[in-house]
């Protein structure tokens, strides 16, 4: 297999950026990674994102086109090589959501009121054609990690999960399995970037959203509300729900019961990741986090309409206390960075 920094530098001369200076950026959970390049008074990013991988970058810059014709904030593509995996985009720079609230936690309602009116806008829009679109028993099986990958490795058994899939579908098909709309799936902080120079909804810039599919109104909105990598104030959550509820006429009541469902689903399915990340990929990193997605889970299993998932998740699921946290890391094949 060739070198990919080969392939890299090739593809950036050829793009006009070859007499640049490359400087890593952090990557994700995925098999992608980032540099930005300079040069001289010029910025860009390169995405390197390996052919047959989960990822298609086909997919992200059709997502991209899509995004821009909204008129919202996805970064310019400014080279491309498909075939080898490589994209130069534009540089939005580095006020990501996540950084900025670090440093000025009192901005965290406006910020959020931006994004927020920004989900509404792109489910108002007419979605991409052939997304993929699932069913509740699909989104119930993706769920189905907790039990694959945390559950084993938190107490070396693996239980029948039929009752407990049963329950989760059948909740989101009560509660979550109306008219479908174009959801990003990792609508988060990380992923979200204040660029307050530019007006309306393009103040919010976009990363990560190649997996975009057609889903429910209220995916995107847990994901930004509930996220795993840092907590939103209680009042914001709120107000927030609020926002998007007066913004898009959903019936309240009827969205509170499917927001809780959606974000039942979205906390198991992410405590199966991040085992599965550690267990498997060697990424102990992402335990840390594994209390906080906890807390959310078992406040959107506080709905009434929940009551059987939270038995079936009460019988299944082990806290994860230190103890528990600790015997899953030692099951690490290896310590990266991250």
């Amino acid at each position: 297999m060739a070198d990919r920094s080969v392939l890299a530098r090739a593809f950036l001369q050829r793009a006009g950026w070859g007499a640049g200076r490359a400087e890593h950026l952090a990557g994700d959970a995925s098999d992608r990674s980032y540099a930005r390049v300079h040069l001289g008074d010029r910025r860009a990013v390169l995405m390197d994102s390996p052919p047959g991988g989960v990822d298609d970058i086909r997919a992200f810059v059709a997502m991209d086109r899509h995004l821009r014709g909204l008129g919202l904030s996805a970064p310019d593509i400014l080279a491309m090589d498909l075939d080898q995996g490589f994209l130069v985009l534009e540089d939005l720079g580095d006020d990501l959501y996540a950084r900025l609230l670090e440093q000025k936690p009192e901005h965290e309602v406006e910020i959020y009121a931006a994004a927020v009116d920004v989900l509404a806008h792109l489910q108002a829009a007419s979605a991409p054609a052939d997304l993929p679109n699932l069913s509740a028993a699909d989104w119930a099986a993706a769920a189905g990690l907790v039990v694959e990958h945390y559950v084993p490795a938190a107490t070396g058994q693996t239980p029948d999960a039929l009752p407990f899939l049963a329950a989760l579908e059948n909740a989101l098909t009560d509660l979550a399995d109306g008219p479908r709309v174009l959801i990003l799936r990792d609508f988060h902080a990380e992923n979200l970037l204040w660029l307050p120079q530019r007006q309306g909804q393009a103040r919010v810039g976009l990363l990560d959203f190649q997996l975009g599919q057609m889903g429910q109104p209220g995916y995107d909105l847990v994901s930004l509300l509930q996220d795993a990598r840092r907590d939103v104030a209680t009042q914001t959550e709120t107000a927030m729900i609020a926002r998007f509820v007066a913004v898009t006429g959903a019936n309240a009541t009827a969205f509170a019961a499917e927001y809780a469902a959606l974000g039942a689903q979205r906390a198991l399915r992410i405590l199966g990741i991040f085992a599965r990340l550690c267990v498997v990929a060697g990424k102990p990193g992402y335990l840390r986090l594994m209390p906080r997605v906890w807390g959310q889970l078992w406040r959107n299993l506080d709905h009434p309409a929940l009551a059987t998932l939270r038995a079936e998740c009460r019988k299944l699921l082990p806290e994860p206390t230190p103890d528990v946290l600790t015997r899953i890391a030692s099951q690490c094949p290896t310590s990266p960075s991250r």
